[in-house]
């Protein structure tokens, strides 16, 4: 570290400065002949302290572009692992506790105990992102204030050995006259430096001139392009976090059988699969392999969706949602439902017969007479209807019906495969406390649960019992669509693209600047550029020549010995 900081030239540069801030003398190694550090033109960055704090040390370990590399290695070396099996969020109806172990073995299951089955949505994955996104910034941070200080402070006489040590220098006299043709007594030191400033302008260069010294830049910007490249992969990871804010990011897989209202998760959408369309290849229409293997192939297979927004009572299971049709769509493969971000995917189907609705009537056995009928849903059924002088209240519902090993009623599971229904009918001629009625939607049902004798003398006097399959809402399919909402995803193409345009920033161009001061008719000239130095070699060369100044490109090296 240097700790003498002060210049011949009176300057005051903060501790850790290699070069003066204002004329750019070496502090220390003045009469070395290495070329100098111009990264930053010399300037003390943060994490050169001599003697840092606790928050310089974390500054420290954050600014180090070697750790930078160490954190997008194990990132990608995670990334790695959690493309080995599937991820669980791709998986449709599957118990990922049993699957991997099924499917993949002892490793599978070890797979699994690990996380790493949902690697990317893991702690420890987002730890390392937060981890990749505070080392851009404190890096970008490091170096580019000195950076920014360096470039907008530059002194155009720069100390001489400033020039001499930089990596591209020339040293010698200048012509007799100043330049070809020109007068002894027409200032020649004068003229040869505006003769070389007209020179570098026609080379697209903006020059300063100070009597006899002069600046000349190209391409700054270009310094700027790593930092902006930053900014953008900043905005990119920032976007990526962001997924993990609830509502932000969903990508799911969700059934939707026919004729049924399905509430997305996460949001405050249902949707209704009215009719799912299915189409198979005819026979001539398939290739002799298809043929020969007796396959059924789908050709066209589409949900028609209806898209509802929920205005009231959405997270109120008692309640009857107040909906509000938004959207109506077909939905076909790669031509997803949209509307205001949220996509709903053709993803996949399933023939599964399931009642969605009966419409029974009651009916008095002994006289005949129909009392009317009711809509009943297999969804959420009503706990009390109104059928002529009866009142029906429903005191127990089971989605498939069973019987546990004491005999008692129970059901499997909250899919419709074999409702039933336990009534309390009350009206003429029954108990006033009513009486209890049991009813099976499927006739199947009705006959193996032995429905009549289950009901005993109320089932020889009132049934319950559907018409025709008029009076029958049937879901035949269940459509399975991918929901996908990102939101996030706009801030992700817009960092890609400032991460674009900072890296074609610092491929395409790269910072020139030349310094030259003449001193008792003796010139000095320095150039640097962070590449291209062939390019910078003959374009310095060429603008020497227009001076009277012929000189071998490759010979405009470090040592001033040479020229």
């Amino acid at each position: 570290m240097i700790h003498n900081t002060k210049c011949e030239c009176g300057h005051q540069n903060p501790v850790a400065t290699l070069l003066c801030e204002s004329c750019g003398k070496p502090l220390e190694d003045e009469g070395g002949a290495e070329p100098l550090e111009m990264k930053y033109d010399g300037m003390a960055r943060r994490s050169q302290r001599a003697n840092p704090g606790l928050l310089d040390r974390v500054w420290n370990f954050f600014s180090s572009v070697k750790i930078a590399i160490y954190l997008i290695v194990i990132t990608l070396l995670g990334s790695a692992l959690g493309t080995i099996y599937p991820q669980e969020n791709t998986f449709l109806n599957i118990d990922p506790s049993v699957y991997y172990e099924q499917t993949y073995g002892t490793l599978g299951y070890i797979y699994y105990l690990l996380g790493l089955s949902h690697t990317f949505e893991s702690w420890w994955f987002i730890t390392l992102l937060l981890m990749i996104g505070t080392s851009l910034i404190v890096c970008s941070l490091d170096r580019v204030l000195p950076l920014y200080r360096a470039l907008s402070k530059q002194q155009i006489r720069k100390h001489l050995s400033f020039i001499t040590r930089q990596k591209l220098t020339y040293s010698g006299p200048i012509p007799v006259g100043g330049v070809p043709g020109g007068q002894p007594e027409a200032a020649p030191e004068q003229v040869w430096t505006e003769t070389a400033a007209k020179a570098l302008r026609k080379a697209r260069y903006r020059v300063y001139t100070d009597g006899t010294a002069l600046l000349a830049e190209k391409y700054r910007f270009s310094r700027w392009g790593p930092y902006i490249n930053h900014i953008g992969l900043i905005i990119f990871l920032g976007a990526v976090l962001m997924r993990s804010i609830p509502g932000w990011h969903m990508d799911q897989h969700i059934g939707f059988p026919e004729g049924k209202l399905v509430k997305i998760p996460e949001t405050n959408y249902y949707l209704k699969n009215e009719k799912f369309t299915l189409e198979y290849y005819k026979p001539e229409e398939m290739s002799a392999e298809f043929r020969s293997k007796g396959l059924d192939v789908p050709k066209v297979y589409e949900t028609k969706a209806t898209l509802y927004a929920c205005l009231a009572d959405c997270d109120d299971p008692t309640k009857e949602p107040v909906l509000k049709e938004v959207h109506k769509q077909d939905i076909i493969v790669n031509k997803p439902l949209e509307y205001q971000g949220l996509l709903a995917y053709q993803f996949d189907f399933k023939p599964s017969p399931m009642l969605i609705s009966v419409k029974p009537s009651l009916k008095n056995k002994e006289t005949g007479e129909t009392y009317g009928s009711f809509e009943l849903s297999m969804d959420n059924p009503k706990e009390q209807y109104k059928v002529g002088p009866y009142e029906l209240k429903l005191k127990a519902y089971f989605p498939e019906f069973a019987l546990d090993s004491k005999g008692m009623p129970i059901t499997k599971s909250k899919d419709p495969l074999m409702p039933a229904f336990v009534f309390t009918i009350t009206g003429p001629g029954l108990q006033p406390q009513g009486e209890p009625y049991m009813y099976f939607p499927r006739q199947v049902d009705k006959v193996n649960f032995r429905q009549d004798e289950i009901n005993g003398a109320l089932g020889a006097k009132l049934e319950l019992a559907v018409g025709s399959m008029e009076n029958v809402k049937i879901s035949e399919y269940i459509s399975y669509l991918n929901i996908r909402v990102d939101r996030a995803m706009p801030f992700i193409w817009i960092g890609t693209a400032i991460s674009m345009i900072g890296l074609i920033m610092g491929f395409y161009w790269n910072h020139r600047r030349v310094w030259l001061r003449i001193d008792d008719g003796k010139l000095a000239l320095g150039a640097h550029t962070n590449k291209n130095w062939y390019g910078l070699r003959k374009e310095v060369s060429q603008v020497l020549a227009k001076t009277g100044i012929e000189v071998d490109p490759n010979a405009l090296e470090r040592r001033v010995e040479q020229a």
